[in-house]
Order: structure tokens, then C-alpha cells, then sequence
């Protein structure tokens, strides 16, 4: 499926959980106002979702004088990847992570957070950066970023529904309602669906992560940087928690909620010994041929050789 099909058939699916929302809450003029405001959300997500996303972690964007390794190291991969450069932001969070957001590779940004670039090595921050400029590359920020806006936009609707069912929202004369039993189905829809968000993300992250493995994995040259990146983000991020959204989770490159067995259950990334796995499998196979033309990995070698000299 296209991207532009799969962010379709992501607002459509969205919008659908909101419509019926509305119909549960206020019967038939419930609905057609819901959908409305799915209309309206669809279009604020698809313009301003990049916004709404940095501000929710206090993303602040740095300039070349200010991060000049990281900003060049970014540059460096967009290059690679044949993107416009990204604009870089840092998140002020301990817990080491990354995410990339925007609505194409026009309008992208790359964001890391402190701890991620006090915690790795300089070599494993590249494999996370490649790993986020394939993100861009494969067009999958759009998607992310509307699941994000719209999920916790569900979640929210959901939180009132509940209060509403609590409270005794629909009587039981309320027959647009359904009295009794419109209310049975506001308290099912407020419990079922932030789950259903949740799936619906899930559907579309995980088959995404391991196609960003693999295609940064050839713009870094190396895939043993973002394979031993992952190690250590999966060992840090449990024992530094993030303050992380749930609707925002699957947009960053390791799970920031940490949990039992029913986060794991329902986490919108592949297991990480899966994924590194695949990239150490990558590193076992890795072309060595010579050609007139340099390989992925001679010319990030070449390229590190002048970062770091």
C-alpha cells in the first residue's frame, strides 16, 4: 500500500472511531457534529502535527554554531538519503531517544533528546540519526505524526466519555441516545476505544521500524551503529523513564513507556532483539566487492575520518 493510501486509510479509520463517539454521546446530531470535527482534525493534524508533537516534549531547535557535530551528522545522512536537510531539535529528557517528524521530506525535523547524546557514542548516534532519515526518507512521518494528533485526541473524547457514562450522560427516556443501551455503548466505546488507537498504530509502525533498520542501516554504512545503539537504548530507556505520551509513543525509535507485560503487549514497536538481530545479520552480509565507485561504508568511514580530524 502507498503511502498516501495508508495515511487515508488512517484518517478514515480515525475518523470513524470519532463519528461513532459522536453518535454514542448525542445520537444522530452527536454524529454529524463529530464528524465534522474529525473533518476539522484531520486538517489541523495534517498541517500542524510536526508543532503539536515538538511542543508536547519541549523540543527546542538548535543551529549549526550550537550542535555542530550533530547538525553535520544529519546533513551528512540527508545527503545520503537524497532529502532536503532536516531542522534539528533536542528534547530536554534524560531518557535517551529520537523521533522525526513533519508532513514530507520538505518540511522534516529530526529531534534527539540530551540523554541520547550524552549516553551513545558518537558512531551509535549516527545509526539513530540514519535510522530517523530513513523515517523521512520512506515518508513515514505524515502517518505517524496524524496517528499521534488523532489518537490522543481519541483518548481525550474517551476520558470524557466516561466521565459522561459515570455521571449518567444519556437517561434512560433518551431514546436518540438509546437510553440504557446508548449508554452501555458510551462506556464500551470509552474502554474499547483507545485500544482500538492503539492497534490502528500498531498496524502501522512495526512493519515501518524494520524497514528504517535497513534503509538506515545503508545510509550510515554500518549497520553494527544503530544494532549496538539499540542495545543500549533498550537498556537505558527502562531504567530512565520518559515523560512520554502513550499517542506519541510509536513515533520515537525505541518504546518510551516502560512496563509490564500488557505495555508489552500492546507496544507499537517490533522487539528489539528482533531488530538487532536483522542488523547484525546485515553486518555478517555485508558487500565487500570493490568498485570505481566508493560503497555506503567507505564513504561514512571517509566521512567520519574528517568529523572527528
Amino acid at each position: 500500500m502507498t503511502t498516501r493510501l495508508r495515511t487515508w486509510a488512517l484518517m478514515g479509520a480515525l475518523t470513524a472511531l470519532i463519528v461513532l463517539f459522536g453518535r454514542l454521546l448525542g445520537g444522530q446530531s452527536g454524529m454529524i457534529f463529530a464528524f465534522f470535527l474529525a473533518a476539522a482534525m484531520n486538517f489541523f493534524s495534517y498541517w500542524y502535527s510536526d508543532k503539536i508533537v515538538l511542543s508536547m516534549y519541549r523540543a527546542r531547535e538548535v543551529s549549526p554554531a550550537e550542535s555542530p557535530e550533530l547538525y553535520r551528522m544529519v546533513e551528512y545522512l540527508a545527503q545520503r538519503a537524497g532529502i532536503p536537510m532536516p531542522r534539528v531539535y533536542i528534547i530536554p529528557e534524560k531518557s535517551p531517544n529520537a523521533f522525526a517528524t513533519g508532513r514530507n521530506p520538505k518540511h522534516a525535523v529530526v529531534a534527539v533528546t540530551e540523554g541520547l547524546l550524552h549516553l551513545l557514542d558518537p558512531e551509535e548516534v549516527m545509526g539513530v540519526l540514519a535510522h530517523e532519515i530513513a523515517h523521512i526518507k520512506n515518508r513515514d512521518i505524515l502517518i505517524g505524526s496524524i496517528a499521534a494528533t488523532m489518537a490522543g485526541a481519541i483518548m481525550i473524547i474517551a476520558n470524557m466519555a466516561q466521565w459522561l457514562a459515570f455521571f449518567g450522560g444519556a437517561s434512560a427516556d433518551d431514546e436518540e441516545g438509546g437510553g440504557v443501551f446508548g449508554l452501555i455503548g458510551l462506556l464500551l466505546m470509552a474502554i474499547l476505544a483507545p485500544i482500538a488507537a492503539t492497534l490502528i498504530q500498531m498496524a502501522i509502525s512495526r512493519s515501518r521500524e524494520f524497514l528504517a533498520d535497513a534503509s538506515g542501516a545503508a545510509y550510515s554504512g554500518n549497520p553494527e551503529w544503530l544494532a549496538s545503539a539499540l542495545e543500549k537504548l533498550g537498556a537505558y530507556s527502562g531504567k530512565i523513564p520518559m515523560r512520554a505520551r502513550p499517542e506519541t509513543a510509536h513515533m520515537f525509535i525505541v518504546n518510551p513507556l516502560s512496563g509490564g507485560s500488557l505495555v508489552n503487549l500492546f507496544s507499537t514497536h517490533p522487539p528489539l532483539e528482533e531488530r538487532i538481530a536483522r542488523l547484525r545479520g546485515m553486518s555478517s552480509g555485508a558487500v565487500t566487492a570493490k568498485s570505481k565507485h566508493s560503497t555506503p561504508l567507505e564513504e561514512a568511514q571517509s566521512f567520519w575520518r574528517k568529523l572527528q580530524g
